[in-house]
């Protein structure tokens, strides 16, 4: 059936204020015409599930088969697009029913995100995945192997900035030598996925039509919570099911400067904020990397900090983007914009001048007089969405955030995740035998357990 027409506002709505601000581009101008159709269905129908099929399905070569979802009370603008399409609660009902897809995007709760892909990958299905790639560090190196192993598996993380302008622009300065070799790096998100004490004491009924054992996977059994405690929006707040603010906003923020150092697996990793209470993430971080130098950095490591909620990088490194005056020309490379405490985004510190990249936007070079006639590299963006559903069908488009790529950054993400739960101590990460090399009791958290019933591979 054909797929519905989706305007820019549409879409930055579907996907919530901020989280899409450049210009959508729907590649429909193929360089080489698709040879077939792509047979896809979605895991999820609502939320960012609705916002990623939307944008899949503007392509005119997709066929939306068939969604999984959970909670049938969450169907209604799939139904209302798709009127045909054919509904399952369970997502393993679809995979065994539906054996002639092409494709699917997983785009659940983030503890659901390995069990779905790496079925469908078992099954030969190519797979959009929503960052983060995976809940922990185990199940993230399960995905990124199995598509190493199996490369005809079309896989794309959606890290949807990574093929814009702004952050292409932002590899682009950074590779070229705009601001010299990169001493240090500061990158932060305002937001607060997290909380404090343990779940109501009293579990609440369960809305008919959702399957609230379906939804907990291979996590632990316990009482539904109502008043959107876990579903459908604050499970990023809890320990089992979400993985903080780093998990959602790091896999964004931290992509440019994982890509534009050309970074491989940190050495250590430290935690100086709050930790984790029994349930859920905590808040105000304070993570600092130490990687291995690359010919992009002035030193043989180079130390990365990231911060979220009320935490920011120190004033000293604020005022290093202070606001410009006068504005720049728009044809030069920054724009007159603060590095408003409030927002999110990054600093690399160079040796020849400082990049500040807002998340989204587009960089700004550092200080604005000095680069006031520096022209920006000729970059364009591409539809993530579409490049990945192209190279599905044998177009010319290839995905640029693989599972090769996607993978390690989220396991560099990921480590946030153990290191909070060890504040000040600085944790060896042996990235070949996926472990710490100095703390036994970090290694606890490196691969989860999942109730009787679930696995990991051949679900």
């Amino acid at each position: 059936m054909p797929a519905p027409t989706l305007t820019r506002r549409q879409f930055a709505k579907a996907l919530g204020a901020g989280a899409l601000t450049a210009p959508l581009i729907v590649r429909h101008l193929f360089s080489a015409p698709p040879s077939r159709v792509l047979r896809h269905a979605s895991f999820g129908a609502s939320n960012m599930a609705w916002a990623d099929l939307q944008a899949i399905c503007s392509n005119p070569f997709v066929q939306l088969v068939a969604v999984a979802e959970v909670d049938r009370n969450r169907l209604g603008d799939v139904l209302a697009a798709f009127p045909d399409v054919k509904v399952y609660q369970d997502w393993r009902e679809l995979l065994d029913q539906e054996r002639d897809l092409d494709s699917v995007n997983v785009s659940t709760p983030d503890h659901q995100h390995a069990v779905m892909a790496l079925a469908a990958m078992e099954r030969g299905k190519h797979v959009y995945g929503q960052k983060p790639l995976a809940h922990d560090l185990h199940e993230t190196r399960a995905l990124t192997d199995y598509a190493r192993r199996h490369p005809r598996l079309v896989t794309q993380m959606g890290i949807q900035i990574h093929s814009e302008k702004s952050y292409r622009t932002a590899v682009a300065l950074i590779q070229s030598g705009a601001i010299g070799l990169i001493r240090e790096v500061h990158t932060w998100s305002n937001k607060k996925w997290g909380d404090q004490g343990p779940p109501p004491p009293v579990g609440d009924p369960v809305p008919e039509g959702f399957d609230w054992d379906l939804w907990l996977g291979g996590c632990a059994e316990r009482p539904f919570v109502g008043r959107d405690y876990y579903h459908p929006g604050n499970w990023r707040k809890r320990l089992d099911f979400g993985t903080g603010t780093f998990g959602d906003m790091g896999c964004h923020i931290f992509d440019p400067v994982f890509e534009g150092l050309a970074l491989t697996a940190p050495l250590s990793v430290r935690s100086e904020g709050p930790a984790p209470d029994a349930w859920n993430w905590s808040t105000d971080a304070v993570i600092r990397y130490v990687f291995p130098g690359t010919r992009y950095t002035e030193a043989a490591t180079i130390p990365i900090t990231w911060y979220d909620g009320d935490q920011r990088p120190p004033a000293e490194i604020r005022a290093l983007v202070a606001p410009a005056n006068p504005p720049a020309r728009a044809s030069t490379a920054t724009p007159a914009r603060p590095a408003d405490p409030r927002d999110e985004g990054s600093i690399l510190i160079g040796t020849k001048g400082v990049l500040h990249l807002p998340h989204p936007e587009m960089p700004r070079l550092c200080p604005v007089e000095q680069f006031k006639d520096y022209l920006l590299p000729q970059v364009t963006g591409s539809h993530h969405w579409s490049d990945w559903a192209e190279a599905c069908v044998g177009g010319a488009a290839r995905p640029l955030a693989p599972f090769a790529y996607s993978g390690p950054l989220t396991e560099t993400v990921l480590l946030g995740s153990v290191a909070v739960r060890f504040p000040q101590t600085t944790l060896r990460w042996n990235s070949a035998r996926l472990r710490f090399e100095n703390e036994r009791a970090a290694n606890a958290f490196v691969r989860r357990r999942y109730r009787r019933g679930w696995r990991l591979g051949s679900v």
